[in-house]
């Protein structure tokens, strides 16, 4: 039976596994030689998964590597099962001399991370019909509200996200990004940013999120796991 986690369980259950937590799901990538290596790893992992592969399993292959997430998508998040799973397929690709990582100080070109895009608005129920039209995209599982997330139906675009405004804002910078990077590369993809010519605008809410910005005052913020659970 599936059971839910907090994220700090999840967390510390695949983090020798070389997989993170990242917003609701499951994330390890997988250096490889040639695209016909990360097809047979990709359909490894879709044999070792069984019948929870098309309900749990996710993988965009490349000709360098074989990106892995899991997630139950009826619920939206990691279940006890996706723990399982993700053992299963660290195992499989070490038997197949292949290492799972999540990116975090090995040379990789970057670690795993999930992009979202939010919108501040003063009237989220107003505009999300819009948004949700003009991308294409559907309501996550689960939350069909008015004022709820966008998520892409074939899950390639980022996720749309609506941040509540008290105030009409008429300058710029009414959409930002959000990039969520597993919790021991925050620092260093910070302190990389604020080397590039980025400034800190907020860490009242880190571990959760640190807004910054670049020197027109555009907004990322860089977010983890961390300080979200109650």
């Amino acid at each position: 039976m599936e059971q839910m986690l907090s994220r700090q369980e999840v967390s510390e259950a695949v983090q020798d596994h070389g997989w993170r937590y990242l917003l609701g799901a499951l994330h390890t990538s997988v250096p490889v030689g040639t695209l016909a290596q990360a097809i047979s790893l990709a359909a490894d992992a879709v044999a070792v998964c069984g019948d929870d592969a098309d309900r749990h399993l996710q993988v965009d292959v490349r000709p360098d590597r074989a990106v892995f997430t899991l997630q139950s998508l009826d619920r939206a998040t990691v279940t006890t099962r996706d723990i399982e799973l993700a053992r299963r397929i660290s195992a499989t690709a070490d038997k197949s001399g292949f290492l799972p990582e999540p990116g975090i100080g090995t040379g990789a070109p970057r670690s795993v991370q999930v992009l979202e895009i939010a919108i501040d608005a003063l009237n989220i129920a107003g505009i999300r019909p819009f948004w949700k039209a003009v991308l294409g995209y559907t309501d996550e599982a689960g939350a069909e509200g008015p004022e709820d997330p966008l998520v892409d139906p074939v899950r390639q675009g980022p996720a749309i996200w609506f941040q509540q405004m008290d105030r009409a804002r008429p300058q710029r910078n009414r959409i930002h990004i959000d990039i969520s990077v597993p919790h021991d590369e925050a620092p260093r993809r910070i302190d990389t940013a604020l080397a590039a010519g980025g400034r800190l605008v907020s860490a009242a809410r880190a571990p959760a999120f640190w807004v910054l910005a670049d020197l027109e005052g555009n907004e990322a913020c860089i977010t983890t796991w961390q300080g979200r659970d109650s």
